[in-house]
């Protein structure tokens, strides 16, 4: 576990702090995107976890991976909860309809084509989830983290 504690210095937190942000960044966009279905609102979810950090008090976080998450985690139910009460549109109104060949599946870009329509598929399906189920499964069945971890967000 990885334990934050205080560091010395202001200006030797913050790197410390930003250098603990980038190296899971990637993770974090990872859940933000599967559970916004958008790269843009994922990076806006990401940013606004960055934002949070700055402005709280890390000194008893145990595991700063698993407190990002649940800030992420965190965001994306409030910005698909203001989604659903602004009424915007669904998610497949703006995804692509997947490309359908006849090919037997062996050559690379069959498969390719085929893995993106699974995931459309998949984004179009988390689309119909309530905001609270959706978080759920995401990290649960996508990121392997115990239900008893996700039940506190």
């Amino acid at each position: 576990m990885e334990h934050v504690g205080a560091v010395d210095g202001a200006a030797g937190g913050q790197d410390f702090l930003a250098a603990r942000f980038e190296e899971n960044r990637g993770h974090l966009r990872a859940v933000a995107y599967r559970m916004l279905g958008s790269l843009s609102e994922a990076e806006d979810a990401v940013q606004e976890a960055w934002i949070k950090l700055n402005r709280s008090d890390t000194s008893a976080v145990d595991n700063l991976a698993g407190w990002l998450t649940t800030v992420v985690a965190r965001v994306c139910l409030d910005m698909l909860r203001t989604r659903s009460s602004r009424r915007e549109s669904p998610l497949e109104a703006h995804v692509p309809d997947p490309i359908v060949t006849s090919a037997d599946g062996s050559d690379p870009e069959h498969e390719s084509v085929q893995a993106d329509a699974v995931g459309l598929a998949l984004l179009v399906v988390l689309e119909t989830l309530p905001p609270a189920e959706r978080l759920a499964f995401v990290l649960h069945d996508m990121f392997a983290v115990p239900f008893d971890d996700i039940a506190p967000i």
